[in-house]
């Protein structure tokens, strides 16, 4: 309690404090005790002073703010944003200045790099892609040094039926043919008929990579292949080759726009260097035992006897079959004579 105030609140009176101060003087018995220096500078104050409504003090203790949750909310919903700037400054370029075009734009293959944006970009080119053992051994009925001009010529045949230009171009792959022995009956059947009427059990492409000249044409001097040659001795004493081989062909349409696709082609075939003396057979050709192979902006439907990449804004309908990864070499893959058409759409090219 301030003094010059009552208990109640209310200020003492001028009498009332002339007799106070009378009565301290004289020593009155039930004087009240002379208030101290502060109570009576609060007094003097307060008669000073218009009249505010109750004292400070006896005032309620102002509200204590309310804390806001929300911020802690806005907080939490920010770290994730915070974390994401943080680790794909780039994405967050792209989305504040729409530049994915440009970035689509910066792996387009183009005629002066057909290979941008392609993992096959680092691969080597041509037959320098497709590997052969370190070392050659004898096998069966072959010294070592046939095994390895065996190997050699297992070679060139995929050179002759996948990588050559006038093949590429459509031409009857001569060169090709040459190495396949000719009393196989079912390939040479495979062979007389698979150009002239083109279809499922009898498709030049089961063997020979081909584009017609007057839909599509190669870009470039360049094919990248990935791949390599492996050997074991096969039946009858045999040398049993077997290539694993991967080509990618950037192509562009014929009379057509700027537009670059890149058609990708595995095949697998096993090759038998068969003993003359054992099986029907010329020197320097082989028997194919199999033959399978996928292709992915290669076409689908009707078989044509080439491969057909699908340009223009329809590709996607063209190629209506399941998502494939052609450059994982490490799934099972191909069709071959027998098996229906499948046509896979890639996932990268």
């Amino acid at each position: 309690m301030g003094a010059g105030t009552e208990p109640d609140g209310s200020s003492r009176s001028d009498e009332e404090w002339e007799r106070f101060l009378r009565e301290s003087v004289a020593g009155t018995a039930d004087a009240p005790k002379e208030p101290s220096a502060r109570a009576r500078e609060v007094a003097r104050r307060l008669r000073t002073e218009p009249d505010r409504g109750p004292d400070g003090w006896r005032s309620p203790p102002p509200a204590r703010p309310r804390r806001r949750v929300g911020w802690y909310v806005v907080g939490l919903l920010a770290v994730p944003a915070l974390l994401f700037v943080a680790l794909a400054p780039g994405r967050v370029v792209d989305l504040v200045t729409g530049s994915d075009a440009s970035r689509s734009d910066a792996q387009r293959p183009t005629a002066q790099d057909p290979f941008r944006g392609s993992p096959a970009a680092t691969w080597a080119s041509g037959a320098a892609g497709i590997t052969l053992p370190k070392e050659a051994r004898a096998v069966g009925w072959m010294s070592a040094a046939e095994v390895e001009r065996a190997l050699a010529r297992s070679r060139d045949f995929l050179v002759a039926s996948s990588l050559d230009r006038g093949v590429l171009r459509g031409e009857r792959p001569e060169k090709a043919i040459a190495l396949i022995n000719p009393h196989q009956k079912d390939v040479q059947h495979l062979l007389k008929t698979a150009f002239r009427t083109p279809g499922e059990k009898n498709d030049p492409l089961l063997l020979f990579s081909r584009f017609q000249p007057s839909r599509a044409h190669l870009v470039g001097d360049v094919v990248k292949t990935r791949g390599a040659l492996t050997y074991e001795e096969g039946e009858r004493g045999a040398l049993k080759v077997t290539a694993d081989v991967t080509f990618v062909y950037p192509v562009a349409r014929t009379g057509g726009d700027d537009e670059i696709l890149r058609t990708i082609v595995r095949r697998e075939l096993v090759l038998s260097w068969d003993d003359p003396e054992k099986v029907s057979t010329e020197p320097g050709t082989f028997s194919i035992t199999s033959y399978k192979y996928a292709t992915t902006n290669g076409g689908c439907g009707t078989p044509t006897g080439y491969l057909v990449p699908p340009f223009g804004p329809g590709r996607q309908s063209d190629e209506s079959g399941r998502e494939v990864d052609p450059y994982d070499r490490d799934s099972p893959f191909g069709r071959d004579g027998s098996s229906q058409n499948e046509c896979g759409r890639a996932t990268r090219s």
